[in-house]
């Protein structure tokens, strides 16, 4: 009969089994088993490791089964990579075996050869490649119900599983990496705003701008949108009283603060319902207003917006004066300013938040005003003037001059064609900004 191979022959006691008693359709057939479990042993590792864990959390926190077990698979990754690996490394060799054998018997010794060339195409192809792509694209199809399979497999061969980490775990200890209690990967302020950038087609883009201005709280100051001392507008209550009666009565604002001489001296915070109260009353005097004056609420400049947020809470209140380090006003600060940070301009007549600082000329270009917010400007035209200088425009033309600029000069800031228009002795007045991409006609505020 011959001596046995290592291929052919298997001796079971007195009797010698030999893989020719094998029908070719059989190894065949178990051949072509053995790739596809191949595939899905791939398929499943590229799946379950590139599974967004944000949304299996969400998914399994909703009752999804095969979330949930896919979320207990990965808390040990070693685990799950060394059943993948053990499955994986099991069957291809077993198709090695089985495709020598059939090579052999078809084209005798030279098939060896032929065998392992065309098995590593094959595998390549039909075990690595496909499977892989398509789980990194369609991740959820293949770990959900992976895992199903996996957590079995892992139970069932838990001591390979364990002695197989058990070396290279020590191996990955040396090189100082912890494979049982890896850092766990946080998102940072910058990588959820590439987030929500990317989730345009699942957010509304209002929506989207809002989550934007809220993750910008932490980042931007109350200085950064806070009303300039030269701005505030306030009652002198040393004015004669036909003024005080005349601001009263034109006031755009509810809430005034009121001081002597200058807004240094601010000792109190008008709410014009208090003022409508006294004169119900007929008490509406110099006297009287002094009396229901609300104490004034002071807020260091650099006070994250975040913070104040909760400190308005906090406190009751809805209008602060910012103070710098030495105790000097700087200007005022509401509720609403640091609202519209997050939810956009709001207001009963949006033409007056529109135009308070610029107004249109009528071929798209603004005249603004040098003391308009830069912020306020990027919110409100979509303009992209930076914001990490100056707060002001005429704050960000010195800037970029290092010079108090005449009237009629040109300059780009940011791709933005501005020409100055008016100033003073100190200041930049009025600009006048085209807001397109030169050389390209493309309006940057549609």
């Amino acid at each position: 009969m011959g001596r046995p191979t290592a291929f052919h022959d298997i001796r079971l006691g007195k009797r010698t089994f030999s893989l020719d008693d094998i029908h070719i359709g059989l190894l065949v057939g178990a051949l072509i088993v053995l790739i596809l479990l191949s595939g899905f042993f791939s398929g499943s590792e590229t799946g379950l490791m590139t599974l967004n864990r944000y949304r299996m959390k969400h998914k399994a926190d909703a009752g999804h089964g095969g979330a949930r077990r896919a979320q207990d698979l990965l808390k040990r990754p070693d685990r799950l990579i060394g059943v993948i690996l053990l499955g994986n490394n099991f069957v291809n060799i077993l198709a090695s075996a089985i495709a020598t054998v059939l090579a052999i018997r078809l084209w005798g010794e030279a098939g060896i050869a032929i065998a392992t060339g065309l098995l590593t195409v094959v595998i390549l192809i039909f075990s690595e490649v496909t499977p892989k792509t398509f789980a990194a694209l369609h991740p959820e199809r293949i770990a959900y119900p992976a895992s199903y399979v996996m957590k079995p497999l892992l139970k069932l061969l838990y001591p390979l599983v364990w002695v197989t980490n058990l070396f290279a775990n020590g191996l990955l200890r040396l090189l100082g990496v912890s494979p049982v209690h890896g850092q766990r990967e946080q998102l940072s302020r910058e990588e959820l705003r590439a987030v929500v950038n990317e989730s345009s087609s699942l957010i509304p883009e209002r929506h989207q701008n809002m989550l934007l201005g809220a993750l910008d709280l932490e980042e931007v100051k109350v200085e950064d949108i806070m009303i300039p001392r030269s701005e505030v507008m306030g009652i002198d209550i040393e004015d004669s009283w036909e003024r005080i009666l005349r601001q009263l009565t034109s006031s755009p604002f509810t809430r005034l603060p009121v001081y002597r001489d200058t807004i240094e001296n601010t000792f109190g915070i008008l709410h014009l319902r208090d003022a409508v109260h006294l004169l119900e009353k007929k008490k509406l005097d110099r006297d009287g207003l002094t009396e229901v004056l609300r104490e004034p609420y002071f807020i260091p400049e650099a006070t994250p917006l975040y913070t104040q947020l909760l400190n308005f809470q906090r406190f009751k209140q809805r209008t602060g004066l910012v103070v710098d380090e030495y105790g000097d006003i700087q200007g005022l600060v509401t509720l609403e300013d640091l609202l519209e940070e997050v939810v956009g301009e709001f207001t009963t007549d949006p033409t007056d938040n529109l135009y308070r600082f610029a107004d249109p000329v009528g071929d798209g270009s603004y005249l603004v005003d040098g003391s308009a917010n830069i912020r306020t400007l990027n919110r409100m035209f979509g303009w992209e003037f930076p914001t990490d200088g100056p707060r002001t425009l005429n704050g960000l033309i010195l800037e970029h001059m290092e010079t108090i600029p005449n009237p009629g000069t040109s300059l780009m800031i940011a791709g933005y064609p501005l020409e100055i228009r008016q100033t003073t002795s100190n200041t930049v007045k009025t600009v006048l900004i085209q807001p397109l991409w030169p050389g390209t006609g493309t309006d940057k505020t549609g």
